[in-house]
């Protein structure tokens, strides 16, 4: 028992220190947000995580913790992500709706995935980026990067571009939306929850507008990351059909699950939400916890980032992220008009 004890010592404390900045950082956030709504927690903290981690905190002993808080934190927020989703609120949507998210998710996997490759970026970095455009921001990265076998620092630079992309959509798309759609609810609600990356960034873009557009931008958002199983599936498979590389026996053998364990259970609580309604405080608990574990996960992510190095190849980056910003927004506005919603 004693072995034992000072084996969980000898794991537990490493991960301390940048566990513990990594919450500091994701609560000065929260802090923040509420002056600066239209930005979030979700944004403020991933910025505030760069600013500190190349300034102050480079040292290599937070290393551990803030890998804990990006990985297993991010995992168990898309989880409980789950519990807060339900099928039937989907359908309010309407047939037309569910046409337009597949149709723009399709476009925008296609797009980018082919954008990045043109780039010259590798397949997991434009799958990634694919993914998170067209899903759920980090969540989505989160799910997918394990499924295709991506290094952490690609998946943090991902998470750190289309935060950044997102960050430039939420302050623009609304007013776009209000010029384009005036007052119709729909059009301007499909805009927004059908092409801004992250659940904080839709309810932030929405915000700008009314409580109606929130609402029904939800619904949209909704049904993308119901969709999140699926992606996640197509791109793993898409990576063995491609990839030259051969998973080892006991790697093969350690595989028992189709698909990551966090997705998995995103899916088990989205079907108990939708068969049997659960308590209201397990919705708000679960919506509470996950945005935490997001908001520390994406203050880590910030931390680790090396943003010299990320700068090194910013231009690139930058140019990848406006030409997939800017694809998703057309190709939304082009369905809005012709499926007439």
């Amino acid at each position: 028992m004693h072995v034992s004890n000072h084996s969980l010592k000898q794991k537990f404390f490493p991960i301390l220190p940048g566990l513990i900045l990594s919450v500091m950082v994701a609560a000065i956030s929260r802090l923040l947000a509420l002056f600066v709504p239209q930005l979030g927690g979700a944004t403020i903290a991933i910025l505030l995580g760069i600013l500190l981690g190349n300034t102050f905190f480079k040292q290599k002993s937070l290393a551990a913790g803030t890998k804990f808080s990006e990985s297993k934190l991010l995992e168990v927020s898309v989880v409980l992500l789950g519990a807060t989703v339900t099928f039937q609120t989907i359908a309010q949507i309407g047939l037309k709706g569910i046409l337009f998210i597949l149709i723009q998710m399709s476009i925008t996997i296609t797009g980018a995935y082919l954008i990045g490759k043109k780039m010259n970026f590798n397949d997991t970095f434009s799958l990634m980026m694919a993914g998170g455009n067209a899903v759920c921001g980090s969540s989505a990265i989160a799910s997918i990067a394990p499924a295709i076998h991506a290094e952490d620092e690609e998946k943090g630079q991902v998470i750190t571009l289309v935060n950044l992309l997102g960050t430039v959509m939420m302050l623009t798309l609304p007013f776009l939306g209000l010029f384009l759609f005036g007052d119709n609810l729909l059009e301007k609600s499909a805009l927004l929850g059908g092409t801004l990356q992250s659940v904080g960034q839709v309810v932030a873009g929405a915000s700008m507008l009314d409580q109606m557009v929130v609402q029904y931008a939800m619904l949209f958002k909704i049904l993308r990351i119901v969709l999140l199983v699926v992606v996640v599936f197509v791109f793993e498979k898409f990576m063995q059909r491609n990839s030259s590389v051969v998973a080892t026996p006991s790697e093969k053998k350690k595989k028992k699950l189709p698909l990551p364990w966090y997705v998995l259970g995103f899916l088990l609580f989205c079907i108990l939400n939708s068969v049997v309604k659960l308590p209201t405080f397990i919705d708000q608990s679960a919506h509470f916890i996950s945005t935490w574990f997001e908001i520390t996960a994406l203050a880590a992510i910030g931390l680790r980032l090396d943003f010299a190095k990320f700068m090194k190849e910013g231009p690139r980056f930058l140019l990848y992220g406006l030409s997939v910003g800017g694809l998703q927004t057309i190709v939304a506005l082009l369905l809005i008009f012709l499926i007439r919603l």
